[in-house]
């Protein structure tokens, strides 16, 4: 089955469907400075507008990268801590646009 949403990749090809925010929490606990040094996410599909990555740097930590070409949005930062990065590539993925997905509706009162 196919992703709903997007899919996340990693450098090992470990590849996961829609994740959550546990699984995001796990690919990245298995990143490493030999053979696993980044995980992708993006929508499943050709020349998709937004991804988000994380890295390991040879420092100590991660690079996040969220980039979203159609809101011209291209963010980088760097944090130690995999559940605050887990916890907040869900909110931003929460955010994006997906086909198909119903779009939000606001009252005007």
């Amino acid at each position: 089955m196919a992703a709903e949403y997007y899919c996340a990749d990693s450098e090992n090809g470990h590849h996961i469907d829609d994740p959550s925010e546990d699984a995001l929490f796990d690919l990245i606990s298995e990143l490493n400075d030999a053979d696993n040094t980044f995980i992708v996410i993006q929508p499943d599909q050709d020349d998709p507008a937004w991804f988000a990555s994380v890295a390991v740097l040879d420092e100590g930590g991660y690079e996040i990268v969220r980039r979203d070409t159609t809101r011209r949005a291209h963010e980088v930062t760097t944090d130690t801590s995999i559940g605050r990065i887990a916890n907040d590539l869900i909110i931003w993925l929460a955010a994006r646009d997906f086909p198909g997905r119903p779009t939000r509706q606001t009252n005007a009162f």
